[in-house]
């Protein structure tokens, strides 16, 4: 791999306090290094990224499932993901196929990100925008910015098999299964996950 990339974990999904909650900070964490990366993305991404390092599966397959799903079907499999530019305030990232004739495929990187959890592949930024955006948090207060984040894993190990706390791991099921039952247009049942939600919200 070049010098100029920089390989990542994610340290956790942050809510912003965007107007209406309805964006996250992607927080990735540069490996053997303390600089760590926010990438703000929407709150149907982080919900795809947040379910799969919580390792729940979807009754059906989501969007990210569909593409890997037709990747494989196909032959291919993913190399890696790499975020390799920052232009006019917006992230870009690029998609590597395990294939020499095709080349690297533009990707926004919530996309590139949840598809490189669903493959198990390294992520990695490219240096010039690590130096651009990336900063060192203190050490007094070193997770500052993802605390009291509900998607928040355990800085020690990112990886999908470290345990969410209990009550993420309830938050993240209810907001999958309210998704669920909107899309099934069962809104009795929808409005009585709402109030789970806030039940749930102002019992922490």
């Amino acid at each position: 791999m070049d010098n100029d990339k920089v390989q990542v974990d994610i340290l956790g999904l942050s809510p912003t306090p965007a107007p209406g909650g309805s964006g996250y900070a992607l927080i990735l964490k540069e490996i053997g290094g303390d600089r760590r990366l926010p990438i703000i993305i929407g709150s149907f991404e982080a919900q795809h990224i947040a379910l799969e390092l919580e390792g729940i599966k979807p009754p059906r397959p989501l969007t990210h499932d569909l593409i890997r799903n037709i990747i494989e079907l196909l032959g291919f499999s993913i190399s890696y993901v790499y975020i390799n530019e920052l232009r006019d305030g917006t992230f870009f990232a690029k998609i590597k196929l395990d294939v020499g004739s095709v080349d690297e495929i533009d990707s926004r990187p919530s996309d590139a990100i949840a598809l490189a959890l669903k493959f198990a592949v390294p992520i990695y930024v490219s240096e010039e925008v690590m130096n651009e955006v990336a900063f060192i948090p203190d050490k007094d207060g070193e997770d500052e910015g993802v605390e009291g984040d509900i998607f928040k894993q355990s800085e020690t190990s990112a990886s999908p098999e470290e345990p969410l706390d209990p009550f993420t791991k309830k938050m993240v099921k209810l907001q999958f299964d309210l998704k669920t039952a909107i899309d099934s247009e069962d809104y009795e049942k929808a409005a009585s996950i709402r109030d789970e939600i806030k039940k749930l919200e102002l019992s922490r």
